[in-house]
């Protein structure tokens, strides 16, 4: 009898083990309560085309005092939400080849089905630690790198 268990086990919990790892965990700080992907203490998280646009997000912030281009949690993809059914609901998953990766983060802000929500950062491993390049909302359709921050390529 165990010896049937064994392999069913196995089936049942190595799947979800493959799914999450070292470019998973890149990711997983951004869905920590207070972690904020506009927050320039994290910009060492980020690499290229990323880092561009949140130095343009910088920029039309105006030291702070408005909100910017970017005027909603990207990790999220909204304003508000429910911290627990967040942490809860929330499920990694990775496709990794070489030092290029997608990490597609599924969960719910709240309880209810409608509040359902899928983001897809793109990573690359930049000196060896996994860096987020970009971060997409399939069903909200804006990709960091194309938010439009106002910036023109030669300001006169």
């Amino acid at each position: 009898m165990l010896k049937r268990l064994i392999p069913l086990a196995l089936f049942v919990v190595l799947p979800g083990m493959a799914l999450a790892g070292p470019a998973s965990d890149a990711v997983r700080f951004f869905y920590a309560p207070d972690a904020n992907e506009t927050d320039p203490a994290n910009r060492d998280r980020f690499t290229e085309p990323a880092l561009a646009k949140l130095a343009e997000y910088d920029a039309s912030t105006k030291n702070g005092e408005e909100l910017g281009c970017i005027d909603w949690v990207l990790a999220v993809d909204a304003q508000d939400l429910d911290e627990s059914e967040l942490a809860r609901s929330l499920q990694l998953e990775e496709k990794v080849s070489g030092d290029v990766g997608t990490v597609t983060a599924r969960f719910r802000l709240f309880a209810d089905e409608a509040s359902r929500r899928e983001i897809v950062w793109d990573v690359r491993k930049v000196d060896g630690a996994w860096k987020v390049a970009d971060i997409a909302s399939p069903v909200s359709d804006w990709r960091l790198s194309q938010i439009d921050c106002g910036m023109s390529a030669n300001p006169e």
